[in-house]
């Protein structure tokens, strides 16, 4: 007897559906035989499937059993195949029939006795599910339910075990979908524990990470060990609005397929911060492997990449984030196929300005020659710089700030402008795909960022002083017309498009 029913494979955060075919042949030799490209993972399913057959009170047929997972040029990989396999066995055995099985998608790892466990990539597979018109629900194992449903439009059945399924597809069980509690995730994982609130002075610095913020832009800040770079980076999160619930999946998908979802926590209810050690590889950053996987600034899609001690990169780690700062996407090529993964990330970079860490310093002397100097900022290409629009001086707090009893600018002060600015950036950019100042193609430059006369003269000064690049240009201009938004500005003003260029000074400097 044949038996069919659907489940799906992830590719890279993608899932892909899948057809799976059981044959159960009598008066022929027994055997198990699984076809369909199976990677390992699914080639030893067909040993938990027998033992968890048994151990859940079926028979496991004594005939020639074929499997199929078609498309058979699809790798299938992960233990997700178990509990559709197993249902095909009993189904293509004759121990099962229903009528549900071309109604439901099923997923599941089993374990020996037949209870389920949880699977990676439940997120990607339920929104697979929802786009499909044939199928009316997902079965996950119980452990993902709460992940799956946050999918609209789909019933997410938990599944305990083999025979809850059975029961389930048969009839002879009720059991109520999965409730979709996002509005509920949002409000218990949706706050920060830190706050601006704690980072003593550097108010010029708070300004800097507010522009940035409000605009989408890269940041670089450059100054002595322990002046607070790291504390401002990690309360960037708190300052950006509150991920949407497009954003939130977009994001939550990633961490799902690769299993780092928090327990307890199957939706990403605030911004990610990622923070990569110096000894990343090219691969762990931008995503690899094969098949490919997403790296770190996937990991950081909607949020924040912090590059800590950005010189003691490896340089060519360095220079493959060039082209995902200007599409917010990456692909991965391989011989057998291309995949591509969403990086739509704040780069924050922070360093100081020499080996030592004391340069320009007044209170401390420093002891780099002009060649370790050179060497150690040559590890910064012009070009990755050029993609950094903000780029500011954080130097060391002045005993009086970080004694100071008076609390900082909080982090909800400044969400107020940032939100308020935002929301001026989406009516202005409403009908195109663009959301934020950053973003801005050079036809929307020409449209929202004109300059009177003034301006133009002033612009010219900066690209012949300080010889900006083409595309330093467009990005002085785009943190121009922040600026003129943090303001209320209809127009950019020669003093906005002087603090923009002002941001652009400090890698002359370094790098002259």
């Amino acid at each position: 007897m044949l038996a069919k029913l659907q489940t799906f494979s992830l590719l890279g955060i993608d899932a892909l559906g899948v057809e799976v075919e059981v044959d159960v042949s009598s008066r022929a030799i027994p055997k198990t035989i699984l076809v369909g490209l199976p990677e390992a993972a699914v080639r030893e399913s067909t040993h938990r499937v027998e033992r968890a057959l048994v151990n859940s009170g079926f028979e496991r047929p004594r005939d020639r059993v074929v499997i199929n997972l078609a498309p058979a040029e699809l790798p299938k990989q992960a233990a997700s195949f178990d509990l559709p396999i197993t249902l095909g066995v009993l189904a293509g055995s004759g121990q099962m029939f229903s009528e549900r099985l071309e109604e439901y998608a099923v997923v599941g790892e089993l374990a020996l006795d037949g209870t389920t466990r949880s699977v990676r990539g439940a997120l990607s597979m339920a929104m697979a599910t929802a786009a499909n018109p044939n199928l009316r629900g997902l079965l996950v194992p119980t452990a993902n339910a709460a992940e799956a449903a946050v999918v609209d439009d789909i019933e997410v059945i938990p599944v305990a075990s083999l025979a809850q399924a059975v029961g389930f597809l048969t009839a002879a069980v009720d059991i109520e979908p999965a409730p979709c509690r996002s509005e509920e995730l949002f409000a218990q994982h949706g706050k920060y524990d830190i706050d601006f609130a704690d980072v003593r002075g550097q108010e010029m610095a708070k300004r800097a990470v507010t522009i940035a913020a409000a605009g989408g832009h890269n940041l670089l800040m450059v100054g002595p060990p322990g002046s607070g770079k790291t504390m401002l980076a990690k309360r960037l999160p708190t300052i950006l609005p509150q991920l949407s619930t497009g954003e939130s999946l977009e994001t939550t998908r990633i961490y799902s397929v690769l299993g780092l979802l928090s327990s307890g926590q199957p939706l990403m209810a605030t911004r990610p911060f990622r923070s990569p050690h110096h000894t990343i590889s090219e691969a762990g950053l931008v995503g690899g492997g094969s098949p490919p996987g997403p790296g770190e600034i996937s990991l950081a899609h909607h949020g924040v990449l912090f590059l800590d001690e950005l010189p003691e990169f490896n340089r060519r780690t360095l220079e493959v984030l060039r082209q995902p700062l200007e599409d917010c996407q990456v692909t991965i090529a391989r011989a057998v196929r291309t995949t591509t993964f969403p990086a739509n990330f704040m780069l924050v970079g922070a360093l100081n300005p020499c080996p030592c860490g004391y340069r320009n310093d007044p209170r401390r002397d420093c002891h780099c020659s002009v060649p370790q100097v050179e060497r150690y900022m040559a590890k910064i290409s012009g070009p990755l710089l050029d993609r950094i629009d903000i780029q500011i001086e954080v130097p060391a707090i002045a005993y009086r700030e970080l004694s100071s009893q008076t609390a900082g600018t909080s982090s909800a002060v400044m969400r107020e402008s940032v939100t308020a600015t935002r929301d001026r950036q989406l009516a202005r950019f409403q009908g195109s795909g663009t959301r934020r100042n950053a973003q801005m193609t050079p036809r929307e430059l020409r449209k929202h960022c004109p300059l009177d006369p003034a301006g133009v003269e002033l612009m010219r000064t900066a690209m012949s002083d300080l010889g900006l690049s083409a595309r330093a240009h467009d990005k002085v201009l785009r943190v121009a017309r922040t600026i003129a938004d943090l303001d209320t500005a209809e127009a950019i003003t020669v003093s906005h498009l002087s603090e923009a260029i002002n941001y652009r000074m400090l890698d002359r400097n370094l790098w002259a």
